[in-house]
């Protein structure tokens, strides 16, 4: 208790009765009580703030990494679709659009005979 040993006690005590008085002592002792009770509590609520400050600064951190995580994976995945794979997505669509002009073609030269008889 504090690293007060029982001699000290016993001469605080004494010195607490000169002080007070015999009439005195139990209303402070309460006193006391009272006001270490509220700085318990302060001290807990303190101690509380501060672990919910712990907590939403690491969820922040987390989400930091995160988002940071992505973004590397999105710019590798961006410098691996280089312009050389644009320029060919372009040339297969130029092709695709090329067949298919051809086979719209086709198809109206075959139904065009159909369509006069009608």
């Amino acid at each position: 208790m504090f690293g007060i040993g029982g001699g000290e006690l016993i001469f605080i005590i004494f010195i607490a009765l000169m002080l007070f008085g015999t009439d005195k002592i139990p209303e402070a002792a309460r006193t006391f009580g009272k006001v270490m009770a509220n700085l318990k509590q302060a001290t807990n609520e303190i101690k509380s703030e501060i672990q919910k400050s712990a907590e939403v600064q690491e969820i922040t951190n987390s989400l930091k990494e995160a988002t940071n995580s992505f973004n590397e994976h999105i710019d590798k995945v961006k410098e691996s679709v280089g312009v050389d794979d644009l320029d060919l997505k372009n040339n297969l669509l130029g092709e695709a659009n090329t067949s298919v002009d051809k086979i719209k073609e086709d198809i109206e030269e075959i139904t065009g005979p159909i369509k006069r008889q009608m």
